[in-house]
């Protein structure tokens, strides 16, 4: 490249990854010539918001444009294309093929569609994700739709605008399924969820995301999980029901179908840039593809966990906003921080609950062949004697060898973000259990608890590493243990649990010694917490093996 010129960058993709790696690039280089193609009408718009405004949370429609082509060029002088589709690169001359396409004069005259190579000295690569479309939805009913780019939003709420809608069909459990189902309830619309997977939102362990999901059914929900849509029953070019696996029908009059995305690597892949065993685009930590003058971002990239080590995909925006950052300053300047590793930290708000996570989940860590260990507290959000403490279960997964922190997910009211926040922290700096006992938080009644749930949590951990007791999960297999239930009578009798030995947790003191000390014993009670004391009573008289239950 003649040093006298400009920097030539080009960008190709928008919203988060792309915008990023632009701003960035001109904040580094003051001098480069910048621009975005971006495919779509809208460059930089907020997705996770589409479907808040659906809902009518977000009411102003403009809310959700983050930023204009005008503003990039007034503020950054970046040049900003829309409606410019990348159709090629040819890496050989530092080319990329730029299509646009004008509409046609009438109906009988074709589109003037133009082609033009645009040169680069660096280009970053920010095209996103695409959603999938399962077979049953090759062809869309016309009541049919996907909620990821604003032509998506506009087209669904006009389809609501113009037609009697009473009943409405989410299909696919994970964040904007939920999402999608929380705003058509709050419009007053009746709201069936189906999921082909035995549980709603994956990230979560199967105990948490049932909480959750008994929490949707409360709220009047159909909840089908373990359910394939088999196909559309149609009248017409609508969908009026669909066929379950199963034979069940469910009827319908608008269909949102969230079956999860796909990073959009075509063209990457014609480029022959070196696409990753998980499909996304193989970078380095500054977000080199194999090609070292092409840069890629967000969705279409191969991230490395920050657990395991291990690449894979992780469609969220906070990872895209920050690969976005890195590789337009490496583009602008040719150097940067590192990527670093991505723990997939990610929360959603489903009606009055908050469910949390991040790291790996128990079926992610077994697959991964890394052991484990899990501990679970209910706690309240803040002091438990101040007016508005909401409950919470927290969950923490940590390797049994130093007590390193692999996970942690969260689900209740208000203060989920607060503490998988700080466990994702935690983490990034390869904390332990051991590590959160000591964190030293902030402490005041409207706020929190001089014993955190983080602590209660981290506590509980360390106990079942010292085994003082151990703990089994909840799921465990009692079979052969001698059950000791601590629980008040009353909890007994709406909660029965069979062939268990009842004595409540403020008898122990006369009647532990009711009990066979050579027998594998756990302590059972609501939460683990009086099972705790009841346990450590056993293990301090002398009982060789005792757990509580978590």
């Amino acid at each position: 490249m003649d040093s006298d010129k400009p920097l030539r960058i080009v960008v190709v993709g928008g919203v988060a990854g792309g915008a990023s790696a632009a701003t960035r690039a001109r904040r580094v280089n003051a001098n480069a010539e910048i621009t975005i193609f971006e495919k779509g009408p809208s460059v930089s718009f907020a997705n996770c918001g589409l479907p808040y405004h659906v809902g009518g949370e977000i009411k102003d429609r403009a809310k959700l444009l983050v930023a204009t082509p005008e503003l990039f060029w007034k503020r950054f002088r970046i040049a900003t294309k829309t409606e410019h589709e990348v159709v090629a690169i040819d890496r050989g001359s530092k080319t990329v093929r730029v299509r646009t396409t004008q509409p046609s004069d009438g109906p009988t005259s074709p589109a003037d569609v133009t082609e033009t190579d645009v040169p680069y000295d660096r280009l970053i690569l920010a095209t996103g994700a695409e959603p999938i479309r399962p077979p049953f939805a090759r062809e869309m009913p016309e009541n049919a739709f996907h909620l990821w780019t604003l032509s998506d939003m506009d087209r669904l709420l006009k389809f609501v605008h113009d037609n009697t809608v009473k009943r409405v069909l989410v299909i696919g459990a994970g964040f904007v399924g939920v999402e999608v189902v929380e705003q058509f309830h709050r419009l007053g619309l009746h709201v069936d969820l189906v999921e082909r997977l035995p549980q709603i939102l994956t990230r979560l362990d199967p105990i948490f995301a049932k909480i959750v999901a008994k929490h949707m059914e409360s709220f009047g929900v159909q909840v089908l999980t373990g359910e394939s849509v088999a196909s559309f029953e149609l009248d017409g070019p609508r969908a009026i029901a669909a066929r379950l696996e199963s034979g069940k029908r469910v009827e319908t009059d608008l269909v949102v179908i969230g079956a999860g995305v796909r990073p959009r690597t075509a063209l990457a892949a014609a480029a022959d840039l070196t696409i990753g065993p998980m499909g996304g685009i193989v970078v380095n930590e500054s977000m080199q593809t194999s090609d070292p003058s092409i840069y890629a971002v967000g969705d279409i990239v191969e991230y490395t966990n920050g657990v395991t080590g291990q690449k894979g995909l992780n469609p969220l925006a906070g990872p895209a906003n920050r690969s976005g950052r890195i590789a337009g300053e490496h583009a602008g300047r040719g150097s940067s921080e590192k990527m670093g590793g991505v723990m997939g930290t990610s929360i959603v708000r489903v009606f009055e609950l908050t469910a949390a996570s991040t790291g790996l989940n128990e079926q992610q860590l077994a697959k991964s062949g890394m052991a484990y260990r899990t501990a679970i507290v209910q706690a309240a959000s803040h002091a438990s004697y101040f007016p508005g403490a909401e409950n919470m279960h927290l969950k923490v997964l940590y390797a049994p060898q130093g007590g390193r922190i692999l996970g942690a997910q969260g689900v209740g009211g208000e203060g989920v973000d607060k503490r998988i926040d700080i466990m994702a922290t935690a983490m990034a700096f390869q904390g332990t259990v051991y590590d959160l006992a000591q964190l030293d938080l902030a402490y005041a009644p409207p706020y929190g608890s001089a014993k955190d749930p983080i602590h209660m949590v981290a506590f509980a951990a360390i106990n079942d590493l010292k085994e003082h007791p151990r703990l089994l999960p909840p799921d465990a297999d009692l079979s052969g243990y001698q059950i000791v239930d601590v629980r008040t009578e009353r909890e007994r009798r709406e909660m029965p649990l069979e062939d268990a030995i009842a004595i409540e947790v403020d008898a122990f003191a006369e009647r532990w010694n009711e009990l066979d000390p050579t027998r594998h014993t756990v302590v059972v009670c609501h939460t683990g917490k009086r099972a705790h004391v009841g346990a450590c009573w056993l293990a301090a008289k002398g009982f060789k093996s005792v757990a509580n239950l978590t």
